[in-house]
């Protein structure tokens, strides 16, 4: 007769260690919202950095034609200059506005809306339209600089508005 009936059993045993591989379903959805998260960051600073080098770029030029301007007094030259600089500026700054076909008053138009400067349409930013196709003195073309200046650095009265 057995005195000890769990004398015939076998000792008891710790399960294996829990293996760190394969992650659990939470862990691999925590990696896919951190690298998702960590795309939209990089992307976001990258278009940051890119309109800061534009506004940056674009006001070096502005202070170009405005030595030039004060050098030789060609306020024709310093008008075409302005004028192309802003266009320059607006496409690289809101490529996603296709902004590259307004003209006239559409184009003095959209300047409005992007700097929040009522003046593009109703003060100096007029010239914009048709002044690089005529002669004009040189403080008409002083006067329109700090418009284009506030539209670069973005000090308008809209700053808030922005590529749509």
């Amino acid at each position: 007769m057995i005195t000890d009936p769990l004398a015939g059993l076998r000792p008891y045993h710790l399960p294996e260690p829990v293996s760190w591989w394969p992650p659990a379903p939470g862990w691999w959805l925590l990696a896919v919202l951190l690298s998702v998260l960590a795309a939209a960051v990089y992307g976001w600073r990258r278009h940051r950095r890119a309109g800061r080098r534009s506004a940056r770029l674009a006001a070096r030029e502005l202070a170009r034609l405005r030595r030039a301007l004060e050098a030789d007094g060609d306020a024709l030259a310093c008008m075409r200059g302005l004028s192309r600089l802003t266009r320059r500026f607006v496409l690289a700054r809101f490529p996603a506005d296709h902004a590259a076909g307004l003209c006239g008053e559409a184009w003095l138009a959209y300047l409005a809306d992007k700097s929040g400067e009522p003046a593009f349409l109703t003060g100096p930013g007029r010239r914009l339209a048709d002044a690089p196709y005529r002669a004009m003195p040189c403080d008409e073309v002083a006067d329109l600089m700090p418009l284009v200046e506030r539209l670069i650095t973005g000090q308008g009265g809209a700053r808030g508005r922005r590529s749509r």
